[in-house]
């Protein structure tokens, strides 16, 4: 059973308004910010309104998009010239309400974008670099940023060309970064192997770290539900997510239901229970099972992921407020000061409370198991 205080509140509303609304009243324009938690916790807002069937959550998006586009379509405070695939992310809202309103200028701020990932640097095997200023890398947070995106357009504009480079992409990132003892993916892989944190065999980065999973297992789902049933790659990635669910399941905590932020190092001293990547796991898990991409086993997964978010991670005050605990603030590989891909640099890192890259997914798997079930 929940503790009384969350039982008490999750017969008056679901997990997922209650998380928007707690967000959402702190959310005021001072903090808003083209990048890509905004556009992950905006997507949830706007699911959150497509479930409930109330208004005033897309409003809060379209207000949000209105504030930085502008009527030429540019995007305020973007710069393509940065070949950041974490400003494309937010992109994927315009897919959404694109049809909805907004007129041409969302039309020509999706252009914008997509002329982006044309123009995007990339390794030689095609794919594309995280950031300008990580050049010949790649991180699995990236495959989260673009290839969503990537598909959505494809649907739009009918460009199969489009959907066939997302779906490569996502398939080659699987072979250079999966561990062939644990099944796990390294959080990043340097082509040129001249960073520091890369190995100079493989080139990946030496840590499992959680979050990064997480964005994979996300992206593999998003695409998926946007692929044609029809397209060549998709039991490729069918079959890539069930490795990948697989590998993780075998590290989930029996406790608690939760994944560390080190996921294959639960016992080592400063390693903790990670909100983000619990989350991301949980929505990405029942959604795959829902849409018939994984199989029945894997629901009780996310069902103990989402229960163990419950009863360890959120915390209600007297007013109903909701916090979500213990997400890692931030994490990423070279640049300066240093981030050298070890353990004791993904411990080091600042645990955010309410932070958007835990709130996003939280909302998202309270949707899908609001859906599915979570007892």
């Amino acid at each position: 059973m929940l503790p009384d205080q969350l039982q008490a509140i999750s017969t008056t509303n679901s997990w997922a308004v209650r998380m928007a609304d707690s967000a959402l009243a702190d959310y005021t324009r001072i903090h808003w910010k083209w990048h890509y938690e905004h556009g992950l916790f905006l997507k949830a807002v706007l699911k959150v309104g497509e479930a409930s069937g109330n208004q005033r959550y897309s409003q809060v998006v379209h207000a949000w998009l209105d504030h930085f586009i502008t009527p030429k379509g540019r995007i305020r405070t973007y710069r393509l010239s940065e070949f950041n695939l974490d400003q494309i992310n937010a992109g994927n809202l315009l897919l959404s309400i694109s049809e909805h309103g907004g007129g041409g200028r969302y039309a020509r701020a999706i252009e914008l974008l997509r002329r982006q990932l044309c123009l995007q640097p990339r390794t030689k095997s095609g794919l594309f670099w995280h950031k300008n200023i990580y050049p010949h890398q790649v991180w699995l947070d990236g495959l989260y940023m673009a290839q969503p995106f990537q598909a959505g357009f494809a649907r739009m504009s009918e460009a199969t060309a489009i959907f066939d480079d997302a779906t490569r992409q996502l398939i080659l990132i699987e072979q250079y970064t999966r561990d062939p003892e644990t099944g796990l993916l390294y959080h990043g892989w340097d082509e040129s192997r001249q960073q520091r944190w890369a190995n100079p065999q493989s080139g990946c980065s030496p840590t499992f770290w959680g979050r990064g999973m997480g964005w994979y297992a996300m992206a593999l789902v998003d695409v998926l539900e946007i692929l044609p049933a029809s397209h060549s790659d998709r039991a490729a990635l069918t079959e890539i997510l069930a490795r990948l669910a697989l590998a993780l399941s075998r590290f989930q905590d029996t406790a608690t239901g939760l994944w560390y932020q080190v996921v294959n190092l639960p016992d080592r001293a400063g390693n903790y229970l990670e909100s983000s990547v619990s989350a991301m796991l949980a929505y990405a898990f029942a959604k795959a099972v829902r849409l018939g991409y994984l199989t029945e086993e894997y629901l009780p997964v996310a069902r103990r992921a989402y229960r163990g978010l419950l009863e360890n991670k959120i915390k209600v005050d007297a007013q109903g407020a909701i916090t979500l605990e213990d997400t890692c603030g931030a994490a990423g590989l070279g640049g300066d000061p240093y981030r050298d891909g070890s353990f004791e640099y993904y411990i080091s890192e600042e645990v955010m409370a309410n932070d958007f890259k835990g709130v996003g997914p939280f909302i998202l798997a309270s949707l899908e198991l609001d859906t599915t079930g979570a007892e």
